[in-house]
């Protein structure tokens, strides 16, 4: 028995057909240069339109922006996303699946401060959809077949059930003899489970092709309004086109004009550029000064402790020549008394050796005596 295949033609869609825009701005688009990874590559001739598109069908955010039929924003929004503002008018994030960062410049700081808090807000739906999608894929892989009531349940088909197990093919008698007793019992379980397991498959896939389809007329439908919606912008660009043919074949000058505006526009350009890389010397000089403001702070700690510590050293000197000076005293008195001590033990050897001589005249008289 063949399992049953359902095709589904596949259908390309635009990201502008199926998504529909829910906030637009104007700005100026730049791309870090690849090369150098620092500088700034303007990616618009002029400020252009920058939207927030939601794709139902893959319930995704985008950052798309046009400038003519070329797309140089197409950046889905994912929860580890940054949105950086580095001024007061521009701002910056890194896609890491296009391998860039994006930068905006914008006319005013309100502008900038609406983009990035529609940056956060639709950040934080981005983050809340792909929670809701890990859960519902976690719902639908976990298994959810029920038994009815009366029904006994088959055991998946095995190597072991169709050829018999080792001691089964040990014994070919005992398993030909039962076989020969209950044929019917064996078969009707087998097609049954069988009958049953085909017929859930082929529900589920059903069911998969009930959704796809659902989706696809609703893509349909988002293409038809879509189409309508271009229709009637082709319409307004060919009437505003019309009048600015007229107005300037009514000007007469044209050529000077457009010159005029182009060399206008490029010194916007140069001036934003310029400006940019001055915000940005800016920053770097902030950053330099307030890490010269933590290098003088040390220094004034360690000169103060230099100079307790030359304090420190002064005292010491003063209390060693103190020391030096009691000692060198001490030394003279232990000079004079040791001058004292020989003087004393002269006068006491005289007065020895005239006791001496006493001694010997009295011993002279009592010997004569």
């Amino acid at each position: 028995m063949h399992k049953a295949k359902v095709i589904i033609t596949p259908v390309f869609i635009s990201f502008v057909d199926r998504e529909q825009p829910i906030f637009s701005t104007r700005a100026h688009v730049f791309q870090i240069d690849p090369s150098t990874k620092k500088n700034w590559v303007p990616t618009s001739k002029h400020a252009v339109t920058v939207s927030y598109f939601f794709d139902s069908t893959r319930n995704v955010y985008r950052i798309i922006s046009l400038e003519g039929s070329k797309a140089i924003i197409n950046s889905t929004i994912t929860p580890n996303m940054t949105f950086t503002k580095t001024s007061q008018k521009f701002g910056q994030w890194a896609d890491s699946r296009a391998n860039t960062v994006y930068g905006l410049g914008f006319s005013s700081e309100s502008h900038l401060v609406k983009f990035a808090e529609k940056f956060a807000e639709f950040k934080e739906a981005a983050r809340l959809a792909k929670e809701k999608s890990h859960e519902k894929t976690e719902l639908t892989s976990t298994p959810s077949q029920e038994s009815a009531p009366g029904e006994t349940l088959q055991p998946p088909l095995t190597p072991e059930t169709i050829n018999g197990t080792n001691e089964d093919r040990a014994s070919p008698e005992t398993q030909h003899v039962e076989s020969r007793a209950e044929p019917t019992q064996n078969a009707l379980p087998f097609s049954h489970s069988i009958s049953k397991h085909w017929e859930a498959e082929l529900a589920a896939l059903k069911g998969n092709n009930a959704k796809l389809t659902a989706a696809l007329l609703e893509s349909t439908a988002n293409v038809k309004q879509w189409k309508q919606q271009l229709a009637a912008y082709q319409e307004e660009a060919e009437r505003l086109h019309k009048r600015v043919t007229e107005l300037e074949c009514v000007s007469g000058q044209t050529t000077a004009i457009k010159t005029q505006k182009t060399e206008l526009n490029k010194t916007i350009e140069e001036l934003e550029l310029a400006l940019k890389y001055k915000e940005e010397e800016l920053e770097r000089l902030k950053a330099e000064v307030e890490s010269t403001n933590v290098f003088h702070s040390q220094k004034d700690s360690l000169t103060q402790k230099l100079q307790d510590t030359e304090s420190r050293n002064q005292a010491l000197e003063a209390h060693l020549s103190e020391l030096e000076q009691r000692l060198e005293s001490t030394q003279m008195e232990r000079e004079a008394f040791q001058k004292s001590l020989c003087s004393l033990l002269q006068l006491l050897d005289t007065k020895i050796f005239e006791l001496t001589e006493l001694r010997d005249s009295l011993a002279k008289l009592i010997e004569t005596s």
